[in-house]
């Protein structure tokens, strides 16, 4: 008995003390929280770190519709208020003026960035021709409230660039290119012919001085002509233009009917189901997905990679053609049978020319390669880029003898022709095209109609 008494005692101690220990250490603990809570918001409540404010875009003009793209961060208490404000002659013009709520006191109160992209006006603003500046202003959340400001001098022009046109093509026709010359009375950020909506970016004329070059194009399918003038926007913004007057000159249709065999299709399908591994249905729909779909995204492909082009003219005097007997022209409207049930209706952009078995494709012209790839539909293929928007197409090539990036020299080998893609038999698929736009051929094989439309006309 006395045993179980003393056990029970030592128990009830044992007990008592663990309370009391468990007692002293949730204590301790929640002064640790308190004083760690103290401390985080001491940090962020009284820290001195100054915010960062930035433009992602150099402006020294202002005059038209300009935007101003800006970055703002703060990474301890955050952002609170940004704003931009012009200053001009003594008078203040608010731009942009964002305040964030608190979100915390004890943590990042604020975002730590912002991106926004301001729009400035100076017509609308009223403003005088002359010196301005740009005020950035950020604050963060700290009891202090530090603050950055960024100043920035600009000139306010709001003079519109005037824009002389020296040349433009009597007509152009569907499919058929041109050029356009003129001079600007100021040095312009953008400039270039517009038809109807599609921008056709100029270049400056080698050896001429203030003399740019703007090459034309009208798509196959153009109707009419409706809106034809050279643009120009210069540093400020402000933007001029002068219109011209080109004559429209029809095209007559030509037709095309393509024959759509077993054998071809069981010939040709498997190397495009390697090429698009998702193609699913019988070998006729997998023909038609790569005659249409796949037709449609090869288009989009050459019209970007047509994008990167050089400033330079690269090109001399009239393009080679490939010696052979031409079988499909610029612009066929073609109609594809099979068992003799129209199937489908495609616009052949080029020409082809057949020779001898693997015969040798050469350079139309110098230029710099910018693709050389299979490309669905136009099998192995490659681009030259022959500047300022001039561009070279060979496909169906058995096998390609060059690679991107290098610069090939007139009538230097590139491959030799095959039946790649959508060929039915070997050939060169032969393409020009102008900023992305298939034209034909044969303007650019005629060294007649070089002179007369382009290198006389810049002499």
């Amino acid at each position: 008995m006395m045993i179980r008494k003393n056990r029970s005692k030592f128990s009830s101690y044992f007990r008592s003390a663990n309370a009391k220990g468990l007692g002293r250490l949730a204590i301790l603990t929640l002064l640790l929280l308190l004083t760690t809570g103290i401390v985080v918001a001491g940090l962020i409540l009284f820290e001195f770190e100054q915010p960062v404010v930035s433009v992602d875009k150099e402006i020294k003009f202002i005059g038209g519709a300009i935007e101003l793209p800006f970055h703002a961060a703060d990474q301890k208490s955050g952002i609170s208020e940004i704003a931009i404000t012009l200053l001009q002659n003594g008078t203040s013009y608010p731009l942009f003026d964002r305040q964030f709520p608190r979100q915390a006191w004890f943590s990042q109160a604020g975002p730590a960035a912002v991106q926004e992209t301001v729009a400035i006006d100076a017509k609308k603003l009223a403003l005088k021709e002359g010196t301005a500046e740009l005020l950035l202003t950020v604050q963060d959340f700290s009891l202090q409230r530090n603050t950055t400001e960024l100043h920035l001098p600009v000139t306010v022009d709001s003079s519109i660039p005037k824009i002389i046109i020296d040349h433009t093509p009597m007509q152009l026709m569907p499919g058929g290119s041109g050029i356009v010359l003129y001079s600007l009375s100021e040095p312009c950020e953008r400039h270039g012919a517009m038809i109807d909506g599609r921008f056709f970016q100029g270049y400056p004329v080698a050896g001429k001085n203030n003399l740019f070059i703007a090459y034309l194009a009208l798509p196959w399918n153009s109707s009419k002509l409706e809106d034809t003038q050279v643009i120009a926007v210069d540093q400020a913004g402000n933007q001029g233009q002068a219109p011209f007057t080109t004559h429209f000159k029809a095209a007559k249709d030509k037709t095309d009917r393509i024959n759509i065999s077993d054998g071809f299709l069981d010939k040709k399908i498997p190397e495009f189901q390697e090429a698009y591994p998702d193609m699913q249905g019988t070998n006729l729909e997998k023909y038609l997905f790569v005659n249409n779909k796949v037709r449609v995204k090869n288009a989009e492909k050459i019209a970007a990679t047509c994008q990167n082009i050089s400033p330079e003219q690269l090109w001399q005097d009239r393009f080679l053609r490939m010696p052979g007997a031409k079988k499909a022209g610029y612009a066929d409207q073609r109609t594809y049978y099979y068992k003799g049930q129209a199937i489908d209706h495609q616009t052949h952009l080029g020409i082809d020319i057949a020779s001898t078995e693997r015969a040798e494709v050469r350079a139309a012209n110098r230029g710099r390669v910018i693709f050389a790839d299979y490309l669905g539909i136009y099998g192995n293929m490659v681009i030259l880029d022959h500047g300022q928007g001039v561009a070279s197409l060979y496909s169906h090539m058995s096998r390609i003898e060059t690679a991107v990036g290098k610069t090939v020299a007139k009538d230097e080998l590139l491959g030799h022709t095959g039946t790649t893609g959508m060929a039915g038999g070997d050939h060169l698929h032969f393409a020009m095209l102008i900023h992305g736009i298939f034209v034909t051929p044969s303007e650019w094989w005629d060294q007649h109609w070089i002179d007369v439309n382009i290198s006389k006309v810049i002499k």
